[in-house]
């Protein structure tokens, strides 16, 4: 029986997927627990519209991604931390410390996870920060560690 599956199904298929699969299966299993529905005309039809519907948001969400790339290409994130006499860091700058900067300085939100570092940032000067903005969009971004002695 060919159904269409209406959620991801481990060793069957993912969403959105036309699948062939014996009738019991199809009838006791995925059918009832809403998994998948009859490959009919119509449900067919209703498939098409959604896979465009869902290629024409992720264009959208893509081309939005890319301007946030070109912004995020050319600015440097200025963090000023208090370190002592000898230019070493009291704290650490963590990621979610750079999103609230690039936030205050250029009004730009990304959520912390975007900012890919491996660790936090433990010294002075320029760094290249990997930021990953969407799926295969992602920038280097330029945070300098400032000094603030005290």
């Amino acid at each position: 029986m060919k159904v269409i599956l209406t959620q991801d199904v481990p060793k069957v298929g993912k969403k959105f997927d036309v699948v062939e699969v014996s009738d019991g299966y199809a009838r006791n299993y995925l059918i009832p627990k809403g998994l998948a529905m009859p490959a009919t005309e119509s449900a067919m039809k209703q498939r098409e519209h959604m896979l465009s519907m869902m290629k024409q948001k992720e264009e959208r969400i893509a081309a939005t991604m890319n301007q946030l790339k070109e912004q995020l290409e050319g600015a440097i994130v200025e963090i000023q931390v208090p370190a002592g006499r000898d230019g070493r860091l009291h704290a650490a700058v963590t990621s979610q410390e750079i999103v609230d900067h690039l936030k205050r300085q250029f009004g730009i939100e990304l959520d912390r996870r975007q900012i890919e570092l491996e660790e936090p940032l433990h010294t002075i000067g320029l760094h290249n920060v990997p930021v990953d903005l969407h799926h295969g969009v992602s920038v280097r971004l330029k945070v300098r560690v400032i000094a603030k002695t005290e």
